[in-house]
């Protein structure tokens, strides 16, 4: 005979099983282009018994969400719990997330985009929570610190962990704890209060502005706002005063407007490339120059946050493959970089060092934060510096 307490446990193993298949799904493909039905088949079981547990999949998405802050916070609780050194219970709980699933503990990243903005609330508030928590771990180690920067090292170690979530299966699970730990060793030793101001940009810059780039400033913006699903066409046209049907006068349609964004931040990229190179030929002074490059692309404009975060949208758009190629041959242009200024470094853990610090800015732009602080780009790039150079 079944008793309420087993069928409220069956029915609570199986909502775990469907947020489980659908936050590996959303990994994988992208929340917009994952429908109810791939979810089903993803946990072996009917569409119909999704709907049983779940209302839509927005609903899915909140949940697989929660379930990984639900991890974030088990993990700090027990990495604390077991090492007296609030330093070395950090280096644990960073260790155990970058071996961890890379399904639910990553879509905190960009689960707001697609929630609604209570659930989003929610979120950021329990992520918040917790990384207040490893601030203090921080703090308690580093006493010299203030608190603003105890949060920024603890927002850089969560980037740490997170970028190395799933690489295992790329690498060995050896060297992904070795490197966790001493990128986390490297980021200890900073004091983000010490950080530089950028330099001017070495961006030459790609021309004067015409129509054409206020339709893709406005569309940038509202992709970064809304998501690139919630932004239409028509309210593209208004954000620039025209009617939407004029936007259709420049490009064909809202997939060539988010190629272009995305061409047009690989562009900016590749002029900050060039114009370090003329620079200098040091592999650590031109890796710098790179991390500034970076930062002051990411934080000035949303185009390569757009770029990053929205591609998935493009599934099947033959230009995908190209500004998915150009992504990677700017990511390399820094391993081999890396490798060169410090021949000690082998590629495989160069590569995930990059990555690490990529993460860093990448992480905090994403972050919703009232009023960005002048200071924040400067101290951006400080800690790729450190987290690359150590």
């Amino acid at each position: 005979m079944t008793t309420g307490k087993t069928a409220r446990r069956s029915q609570d193993d199986r909502r775990r099983q469907l947020s489980t298949a659908a936050a590996a799904l959303f990994t994988e493909r992208g929340y917009p282009h994952v429908a109810v039905s791939d979810v089903a088949a993803r946990a072996g079981v009917s569409t119909p018994t999704v709907y049983r547990h779940f209302a839509d999949k927005q609903a899915l998405l909140y949940a697989a969400t929660q379930s990984g802050v639900d991890a974030f916070e088990t993990i700090t609780d027990a990495a604390l719990a077991e090492n007296d050194d609030p330093a070395r219970a950090l280096a644990a709980a960073a260790t155990t997330l970058s071996l961890s699933d890379p399904g639910a503990l990553t879509l905190w990243r960009w689960s707001g985009y697609h929630l609604t903005e209570e659930q989003d609330r929610d979120i950021v508030r329990r992520t918040r929570t917790v990384l207040r928590r490893w601030a203090s771990a921080i703090a308690a180690h580093r006493p010299d610190l203030t608190e603003r920067e105890s949060m920024y090292l603890a927002g850089a170690v969560l980037s740490v962990a997170g970028s190395l979530i799933g690489r295992v299966s790329k690498t060995d699970r050896p060297t992904v704890e070795a490197t966790v730990r001493r990128l986390i060793r490297r980021l200890f030793a900073l004091r983000p209060s010490e950080a530089a101001a950028l330099p001017e940009p070495l961006d030459p810059g790609i021309g004067a502005a015409t129509r054409r780039d206020e339709i893709l400033d406005a569309a940038a913006t509202l992709f970064a706002e809304r998501g690139y699903p919630g932004t239409g066409v028509d309210d593209i046209g208004a954000a620039v005063g025209i009617t939407g049907p004029s936007v259709y006068k420049h490009f064909p349609s809202k997939d060539a407007i988010l190629v272009a964004i995305g061409q047009r931040s690989a562009l900016r990229l590749e002029a900050g490339a060039l114009a370090a190179a003329s620079l200098t030929a040091d592999p650590s002074q031109l890796l710098d120059l790179l991390v500034d490059s970076y930062v002051q692309t990411m934080t000035t404009s949303p185009d390569l946050l757009v770029a990053l975060t929205s591609g998935g949208a493009l599934d099947g758009n033959p230009a995908a493959a190209e500004l998915l190629a150009s992504q990677r041959r700017y990511v390399t242009r820094w391993i081999e970089l890396l490798t060169r200024a410090d021949p000690d470094t082998t590629p495989q853990t160069a590569a995930l060092t990059v990555h690490a610090a990529l993460a860093i800015v990448n992480d905090a732009v994403r972050m919703p934060r009232r009023t960005p602080r002048p200071e924040f780009a400067a101290r951006m790039a400080y800690l790729m510096k450190g987290l690359l150079h150590g």
